[in-house]
């Protein structure tokens, strides 16, 4: 591997790649597919980033966090990997704001899990996005 080969492969991840959500019961396609970034991206990085802000921002004078709060802040951290949706609602398409990607990934700790999954997974994000 050389050094254009590595950026290529950064590049990709940033582009990201589109994931359909399977339904947790029987692994049949739900509809929804997000674009998520890749975990070597630099949107990934700057989420991480962000959410080690976020916590230090949380703390208290010992340092801790409140549960609800660090809860709060890990969604946060994880709606910022998806760059893109395709997703409706009543027939219509659901616009793609951060407090609707919160939204769909509060309707479902499986659907937290298959973002999070997706999004640390380097070999998903090799190829054509």
């Amino acid at each position: 591997m050389q050094l254009n080969d590595i950026r290529a492969m950064a590049e990709d991840q940033e582009r990201g790649h589109w994931y359909e959500l399977a339904d947790p019961v029987d692994g049949k396609p739900t509809g929804i597919r997000l674009r998520i970034a890749g975990p070597d991206s630099e949107t990934q990085r700057a989420a991480r980033l962000k959410l080690a802000d976020d916590l230090a921002d949380l703390a208290d004078a010992e340092g801790r966090v409140a549960p609800a709060a660090r809860e709060q802040a890990r969604l946060d951290n994880l709606a910022r990997c998806i760059l893109a949706w395709e997703i409706t609602e009543d027939g219509e398409p659901v616009p793609f704001t951060h407090r609707n990607i919160i939204r769909l990934l509060k309707a479902g700790a499986w659907v937290q899990a298959q973002v999070d999954a997706f999004a640390a997974d380097r070999s998903a994000h090799r190829g054509n996005a």
